[in-house]
């Protein structure tokens, strides 16, 4: 039972893991304003490196929480490979719901970067502060999903050098509406991939070609086009579906 209620119980990530561990900063305010949590109830805190605690509320005021340790061990939701989402710059919000949905999906991080068919080009002081609430969306996303890391969102970039960011250990995946093969046949036993996925109008080929030249693999999903929003939401699931991680 212990195990199951786990789920149940609020969650929260602290970098400094002692004997006993203080909460500050916004989440002391949501414990003791919002969750309104009293003494002796349990929450899981983990350190961002993939170990979970489970802890006891000892007090808690709007700028300060203190939790005792009951237990701990490893975190269950990690997958057991690194996917980096590299994700054209969509038109709006929607980048904030694809972070959101990558980080429910196990990606480690997301990069946003600029292709020639983008419509979406903010400069850097946009990237800058756009890059500040996506964290945050991740940082709230993580706790709410029971992750044992927070997925990093990267300071924008453009395609070429997302693509030539890559190490000879990653696998790189571009989808292509025009072409591809199903993602099933992609090499399954490595152990870190990156997924390149097009705004609103997709990859030039030209574009394509370049990843294809870094030794990418090129897939599509199916026959039917799919939203810039909902195509990397089925891609890592898809990805996490077949390495048994889904």
């Amino acid at each position: 039972m212990e195990e199951l209620e786990r789920w149940r119980y609020p969650r929260f990530f602290c970098d400094n893991i002692d004997e006993k561990i203080a909460i500050t900063g916004d989440d002391a305010k949501h414990i003791f304003s919002v969750l309104r949590m009293k003494p002796g109830e349990k929450a899981i805190i983990c350190d961002k490196q993939g170990t979970d605690y489970l802890c006891s509320l000892d007090n808690a005021d709007k700028n300060y929480a203190l939790f005792s340790i009951l237990d701990k061990r490893p975190n269950g939701a990690e997958p057991d490979i690194e996917v980096t989402l590299y994700q054209a710059v969509p038109k709006s919000d929607k980048l904030d719901f694809i972070v959101q949905k990558a980080t429910e999906l196990g990606a480690v991080a997301v990069v946003p970067f600029i292709s020639k068919r983008c419509v979406s080009r903010p400069d850097s002081k946009s990237c800058d502060k756009k890059l500040e609430r996506l964290n945050r969306i991740t940082y709230e996303a993580a706790k709410q999903c029971g992750r044992g890391v927070i997925p990093a969102v990267k300071p924008f970039t453009d395609f070429k050098a997302a693509v030539d960011s890559l190490d000879n250990d990653t696998v790189g995946i571009i989808f292509y509406e025009c072409d591809g093969r199903p993602l099933k046949e992609v090499d399954t036993k490595a152990k870190k991939y990156a997924v390149f996925i097009g705004s609103e109008g997709g990859f030039e080929k030209s574009e394509v070609d370049y990843a294809i030249s870094k030794g990418f693999f090129v897939a599509h999903l199916g026959e039917r086009i799919l939203r810039c929003e909902t195509a990397p939401v089925a891609a890592l699931a898809i990805l996490m579906n077949i390495t048994e991680n889904l």
